[in-house]
């Protein structure tokens, strides 16, 4: 029972550091807790990916309600990409459950998915200083329908990335945001992508629940750290040390990327006709 209480304490902190991260920055929530519980604490990639999902929505819960009470959520945007992004987290648990069934190569798929989705990430977190800089710039005469139809877009681009590896609502969907809207407030683009993130976190873990990824006492410790440090994130926000955090969080990206494709390439195919592997001890 003591090493079981050690375990959940370790499982708190990496809670309160990833919440406190996702509400300075809006990134963290999939691109750094689901390598920590694959690669640190070894739990399977469906394990990890569902737990986080869910983990991610009632953290993004709290966060969203700091930045909500701040006034830095555009709900506009909000809107927009939830109509892409919930179609497709629906789309993706329907074809996601159809390709559960060939096995460990089920695993592989979602490794291969999330270590690509951390490289791009980091780029995006190191794009995200020179966006920044140059965000009057990059702004070019669009119609209203081409923003609206892009943000759509990047929303089911996201909700797809999300249902299958729990990461891309976060340093990617900010990238993207402070291109199609470089006159919007840094702060109300993050707090927009927190906001969205809340629904489409809630749909695909609830899904990835109901194929049994979820693990209940992993969620619960979790949150017991990361729903104050999300809270005291979010009010820190403006106040982030950019310039040290941005690179710091790109190297933590990069090298968990590495990681997991090289987890990934070690996963043996399972032939197509048989079923489900077993979960982990940890499932």
């Amino acid at each position: 029972m003591n090493a079981l209480g050690s375990i959940d304490l370790f499982h708190a902190v990496a809670g309160l550091l990833v919440g406190t991260l996702v509400g300075l920055t809006g990134v963290g929530g999939g691109s750094l807790m689901t390598p920590l519980l694959v690669l640190f604490f070894g739990f399977s990639a469906k394990t990890a990916v569902g737990t986080d999902l869910l983990f991610a929505a009632i953290t993004k819960i709290a966060g969203s309600a700091v930045h909500g009470s701040r006034e830095t959520v555009d709900w506009r945007i909000v809107r927009r990409m939830a109509m892409g992004s919930v179609p497709a987290a629906i789309i993706a648990l329907i074809l996601l459950r159809h390709v559960g069934e060939v096995g460990q190569s089920t695993e592989r798929i979602i490794l291969l998915s999330l270590a690509s989705l951390l490289a791009l990430t980091a780029v995006g977190v190191i794009g995200r200083k020179w966006l920044f800089r140059h965000r009057d710039v990059l702004e070019t005469p669009r119609s209203r329908g081409a923003i609206v139809a892009s943000t759509v877009i990047l929303g089911a681009l996201i909700g797809a990335a999300v249902t299958v590896s729990s990461v891309g609502a976060g340093a990617i969907g900010v990238t993207v945001l402070l291109v199609l809207y470089p006159r919007l407030p840094v702060s109300r683009i993050v707090g927009s992508d927190i906001a969205h993130a809340v629904p489409l976190a809630l749909i695909a873990g609830t899904g990835h629940w109901l194929m049994g990824d979820v693990n209940g006492t992993l969620l619960t410790n979790l949150l017991i750290g990361s729903i104050p440090g999300v809270i005291v994130g979010s009010y820190l926000s403006s106040h982030a040390p950019d310039r040290v955090l941005q690179p710091l969080l790109a190297v933590v990206l990069a090298v968990s990327s590495w990681q997991l494709f090289v987890k990934a390439r070690a996963t043996p195919d399972a032939p197509a006709i048989h079923a489900a592997a077993p979960r982990s001890t940890h499932s």
